[in-house]
């Protein structure tokens, strides 16, 4: 995994140990629950003046996460007043980046709410215009829907602040910053992600200063209004927004069937590609499919009944279009055994000594952990809350707990009066252990127990991968699935998918230009002159 290379020098703010402490900690994480993380384009980040990161708000507590792992600098988050308030917890997420926000609604005091909010979001401005860098979810909360919910104003407004004080003191103007999150399935262990970081969006001039409020008040309403919806479209186009889950579902499965059938046309090997080649192929499929739409909607229709038709039948087959497009003309007895061997091998490793030493030091501080969250539950703390201590508690419960087992193991070993000591001094070689040095034993075991999880997690997910494979290999010889014909029918639509993208200039492509800032990838599909639909 690469993660990108922090800035240095004057203008970029210097990251603190306990904030290099917590982004290890977050990287560690993220490493873990993804089997893979793509960070694609990050250098389309500004080299200098501040920047607000901009993001859809898929996945609760996972978004601001990666972001954290994956984005170079260090990063400022808004989080709420409330939190700050709380001991430890408070100096800690300060330490971390955090800057604090009172909403309107989260207090019976509104006009003083809004004073206070006002004086908080020029404090956030003024970290922007020094060169920090910020992270915002515009939607203002997390969901769960196919599209991008409406923006709120503000990211615009901090923006127009940052950039009006920046200016006042001789500083780069700061940017706005587009980051595209894609899952596979956020919510599931071992899946993948991308972090694709767009390009940086450009606006109108800001609105001079002027000595009529009411005017100056009435042009920055305007500004702030016309880059709020800018940045509502932005977020649509990085996160491939669509109405429905049965729209995404599509385009995430007609991706796969041009990506395949490409690799027949040039005579390739078919692999499984990197999630960011899969995040841009969905991102071609939508363009054109949207282009398509508007100017050939009954061609566009009927392809979309045909693939709609051709994935319902694989789903009343359990089947993917991968099953399809990777199943071998003959299935050897060699290649199962193989497949078998390698399945039996992750689970040897996984259920022996990895698993075992994973349970030890980890299962006590993970239900320590578990049972804080449910008392805070009990105590009626807000879900965001919850989410926060529930990673703050994590980061004192687990390395408390392998120090105390280190040291407790570390006794049982050296120490003449523990049983376990006895039983190695029956045997010379075993008896060697018992005269390392205390210190080195207990580092040795301090630093294995974290470990002793990540392996068990990637043996784990190796482990899933080759249940699915064998599933996959078993479906392949069940001759009902009439397999002659489905292989048919989708090769046949991936080359009418393919056909057609080859018409149109699409992103990815040599010729492509990116539409403006707050204008979806529609408006710049274009027709090959050569092509005729």
């Amino acid at each position: 995994m690469r993660w990108p290379k922090d800035p240095s020098g004057k203008g970029h703010p210097r990251m603190n140990r306990v904030y290099r402490f917590l982004r290890r900690f977050s990287r560690s994480l993220v490493s873990i629950w993804f089997r893979e993380i793509n960070i694609v384009d990050d250098e389309n980040i500004p080299p200098e003046g501040g920047v607000i990161f901009i993001s859809w708000h898929p996945s609760g507590l996972i978004d601001p996460m990666l972001m954290h792992a994956s984005l170079p600098g260090k990063l400022s988050m808004i989080a709420k007043h409330t939190l700050f308030k709380i001991p430890i917890l408070g100096r800690l997420i300060r330490s971390a980046g955090a800057v604090p926000i009172e909403r309107a609604q989260d207090s019976s005091d509104k006009t003083g709410s809004k004073n206070r909010n006002k004086k908080q979001l020029d404090s956030v401005a003024s970290v922007v215009a020094d060169g920090g860098r910020l992270i915002i979810f515009p939607e203002g909360t997390t969901h769960t829907d196919s599209s991008v919910k409406r923006a709120r104003s503000g990211a615009a407004r901090i923006l127009l602040a940052a950039i009006r004080k920046a200016h006042e003191e001789g500083k780069p103007t700061p940017h706005l910053v587009p980051i595209g999150l894609h899952y596979s399935e956020s919510q599931t262990f071992r899946e993948r992600a991308a972090v694709i970081v767009e390009r940086v969006m450009e606006f109108d001039a800001i609105p001079k200063v002027m000595a009529d409020e009411e005017e100056q008040d009435k042009l920055e309403r305007a500004w702030v209004s016309s880059v709020t919806d800018a940045i509502g479209t932005e977020l649509k186009r990085a996160s491939l927004s669509k109405t429905t889950w049965r729209e995404r579902t599509l385009i995430w499965k007609g991706r796969s069937l041009a990506y395949a059938e490409k690799i027949r046309q040039t005579g390739g090997k078919l692999v499984k590609p990197t999630y960011a080649e899969s995040v841009m192929g969905a991102r071609r499929i939508r363009a054109g499919w949207e282009y398509l739409a508007e100017n050939r909607p009954a061609l566009t229709k009927q392809l979309v009944e045909d693939c709609d038709k051709h994935f319902e039948q694989l789903e009343q087959r359990n089947l993917v279009p991968l099953d399809v497009d990777a199943r071998p003309e003959r299935l050897t007895r060699g290649a199962s055994a193989k497949l078998l061997l390698s399945w039996s091998w992750a689970a040897v490793w996984m259920f022996g000594l990895i698993t075992w030493s994973a349970v030890i030091g980890n299962l006590i501080p993970y239900r320590g952990n578990a049972l804080a969250v449910k008392i805070m539950k009990k105590k009626g703390a807000e879900q965001s809350i919850i989410g926060t201590l529930k990673v703050v508690t994590a980061v004192i419960f687990f390395p408390l707990w392998w120090i105390v087992i280190s040291a407790a193991i570390t006794w049982l070993l050296l120490v003449e009066a523990s049983p376990v000591n006895e039983l190695l001094q029956m045997h010379w070689l075993l008896a060697l252990l018992t005269n390392l040095p205390f210190i080195l034993v207990f580092l040795i075991l301090f630093i294995w127990w974290p470990n002793s999880a990540k392996l068990h997690m990637k043996l784990y997910a190796r482990l899933v991968i080759k249940t699915r494979q064998i599933r996959r290999w078993n479906a392949w010889k069940v001759d009902e699935h009439n397999w002659d014909e489905l292989v048919h029918n989708q090769r046949q639509l991936a080359g009418r998918l393919v056909g057609l993208g080859e018409g149109l200039i699409l992103p990815g492509d040599e010729d492509w230009v990116n539409p403006p800032a707050g204008k979806d990838d529609v408006v710049s599909v274009k027709m090959r002159s050569t092509t005729t639909l």
